[in-house]
């Protein structure tokens, strides 16, 4: 995989903790970087799906859906009621 470098402004406290984390763990400040936007961006995409599930079930069913339904939960029962 091709690496690209880039370049960022952080502050210099920031930037002190992530000496001190990359020096801790024994890899790169880099490696920090891509480790912190990795873990930014799995994050973001489980809010983004969470948020899609959600607008998922809000969805109420309408007067015509509701009676559907309780004819086809009528039906079932008369279905499994033999069976039991």
């Amino acid at each position: 995989m091709t690496s690209i470098k880039t370049a960022i402004s952080i502050r210099e406290p920031l930037f002190k903790q992530v000496e001190a984390l990359a020096s801790e763990l024994n890899i790169s400040r880099s490696k920090v970087f891509v480790l912190a936007v990795e873990e930014f961006i799995k994050k973001y995409q489980n809010r983004q799906l969470l948020e899609e599930i959600n607008r998922a079930y809000d969805d109420i069913p309408d007067t015509a859906e509701q009676l559907y339904l309780g004819k086809v939960r009528r039906q079932q029962r008369k279905l499994v009621e033999g069976e039991w």
